[in-house]
């Protein structure tokens, strides 16, 4: 049997053949993986099953907070673990008052025991940190306001 690697690329070729063949869902396991393709559902790992789920007052809550940021929101692009440092003995990648430019890498969201980079979109400075070092984040997430 052939090795391959689960990465982001492999679930959305997921979504895309789950889309084009009308599929509703769609499971796969490898090793120490499962993702389930819902789409009426996001998608989950099973890394992440623990994770505790929102009440709809928290959700509306959320809302309304994300609606009062102002800057430039940097977000989350995957579900992962958010770290602020290359490794536990490093130094932060950015503080709050840091000037970033367009290119600089602001923080690394593990997926999949797959370390990805998340670079700044464009220059600002670090106005605000939304999330803890070893946090789970989500999708679209606000993790950082720029200003």
């Amino acid at each position: 049997m052939e090795e391959f690697e689960f990465s982001l690329s492999f679930v959305e070729k997921l979504i895309d053949l789950a889309k084009k063949k009308d599929v509703a869902k769609l499971s796969v396991s490898c090793k120490d993986f499962n993702v389930l393709v819902d789409l009426k559902q996001p998608v989950f790992a099973s890394g992440f099953a623990n994770m505790p789920s929102l009440k709809k007052e928290e959700i509306v809550q959320t809302e309304q907070e994300e609606e009062e940021m102002v800057g430039k929101v940097v977000t989350s692009p995957i579900v992962g673990t958010f770290y602020i440092k290359p490794s536990p003995d490093k130094p932060d990648f950015v503080k709050v008052g840091d000037r970033v430019k367009k290119g600089d890498v602001l923080f690394i969201i593990e997926s999949m025991k797959l370390m990805n980079e998340i670079k700044s979109e464009f220059d600002g400075v670090v106005k605000e940190i939304l999330v803890s070092s070893g946090e789970g984040v989500e999708y679209e997430q606000p993790i950082m306001i720029l200003e």
